[in-house]
């Protein structure tokens, strides 16, 4: 009888164990509710483009067969033999393109390593924490399995993520350049942004292939600007002097605003470090023949001054190497006002035909903003894409980094469409402003056009822009600005402070080729006499600018 009982009771043991075992969720459902659903399916859903660019689908109805033994659709994945997700367990780890790209405590392997397959995900959130890492790891090492359990829940426990390393400065290029700016002090409870000239005097055009950026605790921002061919001689600054852009007592100096005029965006970046590579056979062009600009602004909220420090590596690529050119894409929205105490949501559109005269391939995009943001998004306007939504960034200190492969193509009957929204919680109006607690609204990035596919090309436009001398200068009652534009476009010519911020809107319109007069009377927008003081004139088409000053007196 007692024998009978026992196997009675291992009998009954063994179907408990079933039934809980059935109850169990399996592995890979876990990872889709609690992982996919999480973090990723509002990028990786039917219809959108960042599904399209990646080919990408991570809903419930298609996570599975999208991602097993499914060759990516990043070309250079693709040629290294990777797959999204493999099933032959320890060998297709890191034959798996999916834990390349959201494993971030190996970035440093990843961006070293493998510079074309794109950013580590999820794009625009927090990485993965270590727990979820741990438990995808242990599924993919079980052989990927849609059915059972191959990894133990607790270790979804483990909410801390990756840090990244402490600041370490930068090991020279083998073939490039490196600047260093510091160490220098940020003193306490105040922002330091200041300018740093470097002249390049035996170098006219530089190509770049790869940078690297890393910055101590602090940065809010690092960029390398070039200076425009229209700069004059007398308003160079004088090399390897920190250019401060407040005194010390906060108010600006006019004199280092008025030369951030002539800046062309070259490289830069809001994280605190970046290692970047062009795609294959694509090289940044930069004319240095007036030097580098080296901008960098910390912003010290602690009792206690700190140092700062910013290393830049450039890497050059040879002339042959180069089958396409890069541009950068600066798209600056300073025509906003947010009201006190309430949440603005401020949108612009920018379109292809008038900015850029041609349709251009975009491979990356980020967006510059201050703390006032809430959140950043960008979205196709036009075409069989109309409404899409190509960026989206809810951190204003660490934008994300996306980067297109294939790019996104647009015609010059498309645009994009900037919507960014603010939370004033302040008891003043904020505009566009250099400080943290003034804003910004910046799409930066990077594309190339279908005719420059060679480093022949001419970088100086045959047809630019004319704006002469004013007349009279310094003036008090009325002055004529005149121009002269070399085909029929649209242009834009406006008058701003010395601030970047617009005062005056003279013409926005289509004009005929030939010479043009304007005049302004020294009142704003709204009728009123501005103070005195210099102002900038800006006249404007696509991406060609010129600027004169101008002072008037009351």
């Amino acid at each position: 009888m007692s024998v009978t009982r026992k196997l009675l009771q291992l009998l009954l043991f063994g179907v408990l164990t079933c039934l809980i075992h059935a109850q169990e969720p399996s592995t890979w459902q876990v990872i889709q509710e609690q992982i996919w659903n999480v973090n990723c399916i509002g990028c990786h859903i039917d219809g959108t483009t960042f599904a399209e660019q990646s080919d990408l689908i991570l809903t419930e109805d298609a996570a599975y067969e999208e991602l097993i033994n499914v060759v990516p659709n990043n070309s250079t994945a693709a040629e290294d033999g990777l797959v999204r997700v493999g099933t032959e367990g320890l060998l297709s780890l890191y034959n798996s393109f999916l834990w390349e790209k959201i494993n971030a405590p190996e970035q440093e392997h990843f961006y070293s390593d493998h510079p074309y397959y794109g950013a580590v995900m999820p794009l625009g959130l927090p990485v993965l924490t270590h727990g979820e890492l741990n438990f995808i790891e242990e599924w993919i090492l079980g052989g990927a399995p849609e059915e059972g359990v191959v990894a133990d829940t607790t270790l979804l426990d483990d909410t801390t993520r990756y840090e990244p390393p402490e600041f370490v400065p930068l090991a020279p290029p083998e073939f490039g350049l490196q600047l260093q700016l510091g160490p220098f002090d940020v003193p306490p409870n105040y922002e330091r942004e200041f300018l740093y000239w470097v002249p390049l005097d035996s170098l006219e055009f530089i190509y770049i292939k790869r940078f690297e950026i890393m910055m101590r605790p602090g940065s809010h921002h690092f960029i390398a600007y070039t200076f425009r061919n229209d700069i004059p001689p007398w308003l160079l600054p004088e090399p390897f002097v920190y250019r401060d852009l407040r005194d010390e007592f906060g108010n600006y100096i006019d004199a280092n605003l008025i030369q951030m005029l002539y800046h062309s965006f070259g490289v830069g970046t809001q994280w605190p470090q970046l290692n970047y590579h062009f795609p294959p056979g694509t090289a940044l062009k930069l004319n240095v023949s007036r030097g580098l600009d080296l901008n960098s602004h910390y912003i010290n909220l602690s009792d206690t001054t700190y140092q700062g420090e910013v290393y830049l590596n450039i890497h050059y690529a040879e002339p042959e190497e180069v089958e396409a050119i890069a541009h950068t894409l600066a798209l600056n929205n300073r025509d906003f006002i947010l009201p006190p105490h309430d949440t603005t949501t401020v949108t612009r559109t920018y379109w292809i035909d008038e900015v850029y005269g041609q349709p251009i391939n975009v491979f990356q995009l980020f967006s510059h903003a201050h703390e006032h943001m809430l959140d950043f998004q960008v979205y196709i306007v036009g075409g069989e894409q109309d409404g899409e939504l190509v960026y989206f960034s809810n951190d204003w200190q660490h934008p994300p980094i996306l980067e297109l492969d294939p790019p996104l193509y647009l015609d010059t009957d498309q645009g994009l469409e900037l919507v960014a929204t603010y939370d004033n919680w302040t008891d003043e109006p904020i505009e566009f402003g250099l400080l943290g607690s003034d804003e910004m609204m910046i799409l930066f990035g990077y594309y190339y056009t279908d005719e420059e596919s060679s480093v022949e090309i001419n970088p100086a436009l045959p047809d630019v822009l004319t704006l002469h001398p004013v007349y009279p200068n310094p003036f008090n009652a009325r002055t004529e600005i005149r121009f002269q534009l070399p085909s029929q476009r649209k242009v834009e010519l406006t008058i701003h402070d010395l601030l970047g911020r617009q005062v005056k809107s003279l013409t926005q319109d289509v004009l005929p080729a030939g010479e043009h007069a304007a005049f302004w009377g020294g009142r704003d927008e709204e009728n009123q006499i501005v103070s005195s003081g210099i102002y900038i004139i800006r006249l404007e088409s696509g991406e060609q600018r010129v600027v004169r000053k101008i002072l008037f007196l009351k």
